[in-house]
């Protein structure tokens, strides 16, 4: 795919397109690219006194359950938003200098994609303090994470081209991000539900297969998490959630790219 091949090709291009949009983010703050680190530690730090101290659950590990969920969901999120504005807000960019345009998109992804590895490190690292059984499986969530963030990187290409012929998608988007985030599964469970789980099977499965943040969670939580190895269900299904959406991203892409500079 040509369309993801730019990355090397211009990778030059693509660094300075990433440090541009990474100090942009931290323009003006006084400790900088270092809340990239920061924000993931407070943001732990909250939640392991929320739900492992004041609202504690009967899940074990509870707090490595859901900030596990969590970082990858705020990946998914954060790189959804930012990408659906890349292309317009760089629009005299686009529309002076003939270069691959997709770069844009895809360095957004990438800005994000640096808490998301800062946040797998540190749950890699808890996990291995906390969750001795998790150990021979807590490698996987690497490599999973991977295929995650390639996931990310075709979806969010997508909604980058929509959102320049459809300008309506970046508010579709924003609107439906607040019930997804409650029907994915990361602040509840099968244990947290008890009884109505058995009693909404039908529905759990249909929102655990629809969703497609929901198998790439349960597979990375799983293997930093549960102490067993992750369902091999969630693990293809994620492979071939990141090949079909990079595809669909480069076809998309590849449709629109003509159409980019005239609609901006």
């Amino acid at each position: 795919m040509t369309v993801y091949s730019d990355l090397y090709r211009y990778r030059e291009l693509f660094a300075n397109l990433f440090r541009r949009d990474f100090q942009a983010k931290y323009k003006g703050s006084l400790l900088g690219v270092a809340w990239s680190l920061l924000n993931p530690l407070v943001l732990l730090g909250v939640y392991l006194l929320v739900f492992g101290v004041i609202f504690p659950s009967k899940t074990p590990h509870y707090p490595l359950y859901v900030l596990s969920g969590l970082a990858c969901w705020t990946f998914f999120a954060t790189s959804l938003q930012s990408s659906a504005r890349s292309l317009i807000d760089s629009a005299e960019l686009v529309k002076k200098v003939r270069f691959p345009r997709q770069l844009v998109s895809l360095s957004m992804v990438g800005t994000q994609a640096v808490t998301f590895a800062v946040l797998i490190v540190v749950l890699v690292v808890l996990s291995l303090l906390l969750v001795p059984d998790a150990r021979p499986y807590v490698v996987l969530s690497i490599p999973l994470a991977v295929l995650f963030a390639a996931e990310v990187l075709g979806i969010a290409l997508v909604v980058a081209c929509l959102n320049v012929l459809f300008r309506d998608v970046e508010h579709v988007i924003a609107a439906a991000l607040l019930p997804w985030f409650f029907v994915t599964p990361i602040l509840w469970s099968s244990s947290t539900l008890g009884d109505r789980a058995a009693r909404h099977a039908t529905l759990l499965t249909v929102l655990h297969w629809v969703n497609p943040v929901a198998p790439p969670i349960f597979a990375v939580r799983d293997a930093i998490w549960s102490g067993h190895a992750p369902r091999w269900t969630d693990v293809l299904y994620l492979v071939v959630a990141a090949f079909v959406a990079l595809a669909l991203g480069a076809l998309v892409f590849r449709s629109v790219d003509d159409r980019i500079a005239v609609e901006l």
